[in-house]
């Protein structure tokens, strides 16, 4: 049927230049080999084929909810689609390229979707439509005049309507059924939840950060993956209570809340596997290479981590000497192979991170003695050194990016104390109880304007604007805390042309890596097992990253044996000292 529809639509595709149409539910070209879809629709001149019993059913079933409570029929893939819509809107304020909204995310949107069998297929025969796509609900909107289109309710700014209920009603309900639909504000709420979705990927709100991550991988931006997460946590990219932008017509309750409610932050792990897996379930093909000139290389990345930590500017040099000798900067290493499943997926933020810590135990061996004496040797030198720039002084150091971490740790958790996990829009169930949800909301806003007048607290200041530097350091201060201008001389020396470190040793984290797939790590991490200085300088990058220490000690341990391969196999005990 396809065939005769598509025969006269000769046009190449502008995405990938194939002439292989196929239509959509809702009448569009969209292109079979890359499901790019077209703005173009073939004209129709008989109109017998449209499922009219269907389009009826829905109609009717809208003008009955209106009349009770002025909502509409919506699915949770709208839902979703709302969401990654409103995060790809502050992305793009924020500086991301235009195209990724309009192309790359929406794309990656429909390919899902056609994947997982919700919108642009033919649906087996006789299965119970459960879900609806755009392009259905533009065809049924246009059949009826009366049903609400909800791609207008999309295109509307923020509800003027207040809604509120307790999140803890649809936490508490770990089973649903059939029958309980009559709990969700959507018409396929608590049908999603009973899905056997195994086969498929079922669409979460983490998911969520997945979609936008990939979108942002594959247009290369400069935007890392725990950037994206911290600024989902600032508050810049819309994700907890997201769900007080929807429209007031779509009416969002009970079931609908354990799905769109999000009570907790967005984890770096399962952000990070569910966008590998779901970029194998799409199918798509190789990512655009990550070349030397690209953000995401580890040569940026250490250059930008470096003058974050307020580390020496001569580092970069080393850490590019490690890059180059373990090849993690090959383009065949960093690029994404969706499917691949013979290579180790790239944390590039957390790649760089460790290689910074390699670096800093080749030169200073963080083993609490070390590096302390050579902080002594570099202060008796910068006494009597009026010339050239000053030695590098690891103590000095160590003080001053200590108290600044402090600081910004007692804030970050004292943000996290304060946060309001409830939106400030009111949910209600029904029109019965809204009333009395809206009083009992009033109140409790009086109550803590009262006690917060009375404890003399100070109302939240307006959030900063985004950056991607949490601690930064200027060379113009006087007081000697930045460091980016400091020497490395006498801790290198001369060897065959190169500069060496003048340590021979290096201890190794450990000399057998775990299999990542049965122990879901490479190595395990014991705070007390290590040395202060190393768990500082991890601790460190665990604040910069928003990760666990535990993460970045893994990659550290994956990079050693890189580094050291012919030595390991020796197979020397934990404790052994290694010589370089």
């Amino acid at each position: 049927m396809d065939e005769e529809d598509t025969r006269d639509f000769n046009e190449r595709c502008a995405q990938c230049s194939e002439v292989n149409w196929g239509l959509t539910d809702g009448g569009r070209f969209y292109c079979r080999s890359c499901h790019n879809v077209t703005e173009r629709t073939r004209e129709v001149v008989n109109t017998d084929f449209i499922t009219n019993s269907r389009v009826q059913t829905i109609s009717k079933g809208l003008r009955k909810q209106e009349k009770s409570d002025g909502g509409c029929e919506w699915y949770i893939c709208e839902g979703f689609q709302l969401v990654l819509k409103k995060q790809a809107e502050a992305l793009e304020a924020l500086g991301v390229c235009p195209q990724m909204k309009d192309e790359i995310l929406c794309n990656f949107w429909r390919c899902y979707l056609q994947k997982s069998k919700q919108a642009y297929c033919k649906r087996p025969a006789g299965e119970t439509v459960k879900t609806l796509s755009v392009c259905e609900s533009s065809t049924d909107v246009d059949s009826d005049p009366e049903r609400p289109s909800l791609l207008h309710l999309l295109s509307l700014s923020e509800s003027e309507g207040d809604l509120q209920t307790d999140c803890s009603f649809a936490s508490s309900m770990s089973k649903v059924s059939e029958s309980t639909s009559v709990y969700s504000g959507s018409v396929d709420g608590s049908s999603y939840l009973m899905k056997n979705q195994k086969e498929k990927l079922r669409m979460t709100m983490p998911m969520t950060l997945s979609f936008c991550y990939m979108a942002l991988l594959w247009l290369r931006e400069p935007i890392t993956l725990s950037e994206l997460l911290r600024f989902v946590v600032e508050g810049h990219i819309p994700y907890l209570n997201v769900f007080q932008h929807f429209p007031e017509k779509m009416k969002l309750c009970g079931l609908d809340l354990k799905i769109f409610c999000v009570e907790s932050w967005p984890v770096y792990e399962e952000v990070f596997d569910k966008m590998n897996e779901l970029a194998a379930y799409l199918d798509l093909p190789r990512f655009p290479d990550i070349t030397d000139s690209c953000f995401l290389h580890p040569d940026m990345l250490c250059m930008k981590y470096l003058m974050e930590a307020n580390l020496p500017d001569e580092l970069h040099n080393w850490t590019c000497r490690v890059v180059k000798k373990i090849g993690v900067g090959e383009v065949d290493f960093l690029t994404l192979m969706p499917g691949n499943k013979s290579t180790r997926k790239v944390k590039y933020d957390v790649l760089a991170a460790a290689i910074i810590v390699v670096v800093l135990k080749l030169l200073f061996l963080l083993d609490d003695r070390y590096e302390w004496l050579l902080s002594e040797f570099a202060e008796e030198r910068n006494k009597h050194n009026t010339e050239g720039s000053p030695y590098f002084e690891f103590k000095k150091w160590y003080e001053v990016v200590k108290q600044s971490l402090d600081v910004e740790l007692k804030k970050l958790d004292e943000e996290r104390a304060k946060y309001l996990w409830r939106c400030e829009k009111p949910l209600f169930y029904s029109v019965k109880n809204k009333s009395k949800v809206l009083k009992r909301r009033q109140m409790v806003v009086n109550l803590q304007n009262q006690f917060g007048k009375l404890s003399g607290s100070v109302r939240r200041a307006e959030k900063p604007n985004p950056s991607s530097f949490q601690l930064s350091w200027s060379e113009e201060n006087t007081d000697g805390s930045c460091f980016h201008g400091h020497s490395l001389r006498g801790i290198l020396r001369e060897k065959c042309g190169l500069l060496t470190t003048m340590n021979p040793d290096y201890w190794l984290c450990t000399v057998k890596l775990c299999n990542e797939k049965l122990c879901g790590h490479l190595a395990h991490y014991r705070e007390v097992e290590f040395p202060q200085s190393y768990h500082f300088v991890l601790g460190l990058f665990s604040f910069l990253l928003r990760i666990q220490p535990s993460s970045i000690h893994d990659e550290v341990c994956m990079i050693e044996h890189k580094l050291f391969n012919k030595k390991l196999c020796k197979k020397l005990k934990y404790n052994t000292v290694l010589r370089k």
